[in-house]
């Protein structure tokens, strides 16, 4: 637990102490159903092995035999491999906590995490949503309607448009207003998807047109609105958690300025843009936010910052994928806080308690092609070697062997790692990924490498343009030998160790000395 100087040591000891401090707590669940795969679903499972809670898993056809399956105490099959089919089947997945016995349902991070509906099943069934509830998850998931519940609670929001209405004449003459340039955004869903940012009035109309039709696709929902663009803004957000016994409050920020197609791939903490002061008015702007829809559990409200002022963007009522960088520096365990408030617990400690130690920094390595705009690469993974040591922390679901298909999120793991300093903590992040070795599917991993390692990102000056700016035309680096040359080594190795036959002092083919794979029957 990270506390304020002059406070109680810095270690477990105290996160520990104050975890246990009130000696009147409700009753645990004994089973968590997971509806969530990969990655995410490893973490709940190991949240819940801490506190000594029973896990059921779900998974589709495509995810047999997976890691977060294997890692669970039970495993049930909820369907097909389409998301649709399976972890987006809302009476598979309460079908599978009846047949588990299980009290409550954690929807991770993702899926439907954030979906009112699914939060108002699992509880009308008579179980435990280990979230916010469905009130606030709908009032923050429409974006035009959180800006105006942000407004109305004093939360400075990004000047925009929106209306009911889908006049393109009123659009245009807004646009004007606010002043170009400015983004064209989906009101529902979030991922980056419906957005269009226009510098042109000339091509707002078609920019509009096309926005309302991915979102329509992408969410259902084709109502879109009009934000000023804030081209060399900062992306912080800032982790919230509050209980059911009104206590609400921060837990700091994360930068998470680095981004491809408006989504994040580097986050760090504390942020190199924000002083104390600007720290302290956006905790308290997220705190004010998080009360403003009677926020209950752990989500994420999200800002731009432009120079010493900031806005409102959304809210995360979610776990964020990048929370481990914020648990690296305050000590906490946001995974087995969302339980222990789903439980009915009280927040044992103050605002006041908590404190930032160290700097983390968390790489998200997915199987991706960044010399072809970050498109997915599908394949199999044939060997994976991730890094680990002091200070490194690695969350994944996928292991050697899996294969990265194209039906869901291609990340293969999330690396942190965690300094005394961000000097430190960038040292130790070149390290750990130098040490990272995947095989079989092209991924991003050079290229966070040639992040981490740029002047403008060593500064802290990066924005939200960083990478749209400086890494256009980025290309891997050429080895030293072409792929297939090293491979055909490495097969030539193994052939010759194979067809030599082995030196016994007994008998030269003896199978006890030999390392082919023999077997009764066969070479």
């Amino acid at each position: 637990m990270a506390v304020r100087p002059g406070g109680p040591c810095r270690c477990s000891c105290y996160n520990n102490a104050i975890m246990t401090r009130h000696t009147e707590k409700p009753p645990m669940f004994d089973t968590i159903l997971i509806a969530n795969r990969g990655e995410i679903a490893v973490r709940v499972i190991r949240a819940c092995q801490q506190l000594g809670i029973r896990t059921a898993a779900v998974y589709s056809e495509a995810d047999r035999g997976a890691l977060h399956t294997r890692l669970a105490d039970v495993a049930v099959p909820v369907g097909p491999a389409p998301a649709a089919e399976s972890y987006l089947n809302t009476g598979a997945l309460l079908a599978a906590a009846r047949q588990t016995g299980a009290q409550a349902i954690h929807p991770g991070y993702g899926f439907l995490s954030e979906a009112p509906a699914f939060a108002d099943a699992v509880r009308t069934a008579g179980l435990t949503f280990i979230g916010p509830p469905a009130s606030a998850i709908h009032e923050m998931g429409i974006k035009t309607q959180a800006r105006a519940i942000m407004q109305a609670a004093g939360v400075p929001v990004v000047p925009g448009y929106q209306s009911d209405e889908h006049d393109p004449a009123a659009f245009v003459s807004a646009a004007q207003a606010i002043g170009y340039p400015v983004m064209v955004k989906a009101a529902g869903g979030g991922g980056g998807k419906g957005i269009r940012i226009v510098h042109d009035p000339a091509a707002l109309p078609e920019a509009i047109q096309s926005a309302r039709r991915e979102a329509e696709h992408a969410f259902g929902d084709p109502t879109i609105f009009l934000e000023k663009y804030i081209a060399q803004g900062h992306h912080i957000e800032i982790q919230v958690l509050a209980d059911a016994h009104g206590h609400t409050l921060h837990l700091f920020e994360r930068e998470c300025s680095v981004q491809r197609r408006h989504q994040k791939i580097i986050e760090e903490t504390p942020s190199p843009l924000l002083d104390d002061d600007l720290r302290a008015r956006m905790g308290q702007a997220a705190v004010e936010a998080a009360r403003a829809v009677e926020y209950v559990n752990a989500g994420t409200v999200e800002f731009i910052v432009d120079g010493s002022e900031f806005y409102f963007l959304e809210m995360n009522t979610r776990l964020q994928v990048e929370h481990p960088v914020t648990e690296m520096v305050t000590g906490l365990d946001l995974v087995a806080w969302q339980i222990r408030i789903a439980a009915g617990e009280a927040l044992p400690f103050t605002q006041a308690d908590l404190a930032q130690r160290g700097h983390a920094i968390e790489c998200r390595l997915y199987a991706e092609d960044p010399a072809n705009n970050f498109l997915p690469a599908i394949g199999p993974v044939l060997d994976l070697v991730l890094p680990e040591g002091p200070g490194i922390r690695v969350d994944s679901g996928i292991t050697a062997g899996d294969v990265i298909g194209m039906h869901y999120d291609p990340m293969i793991a999330k690396i942190v790692a965690h300094g005394e300093d961000r000097e430190a903590a960038i040292a130790r992040m070149q390290t750990a990924l130098a040490r990272t070795v995947i095989l079989g599917t092209t991924t991003n991993l050079a290229f966070l490498r040639d992040v981490l390692a740029h002047p403008t990102f060593r500064e802290g000056r990066a924005t939200t343009r960083f990478v749209d700016e400086t890494f256009t035309s980025w290309q891997p680096p050429t080895p030293d030998l072409p792929p297939a040359a090293l491979i055909a080594a490495a097969l030539a190795d193994s052939r010759a160790a194979v067809s030599t036959p082995a030196e016994s002092k007994a008998d030269a083919y003896s199978p006890w000395d030999r390392s082919d794979g023999f077997r009764m029957g066969g070479r």
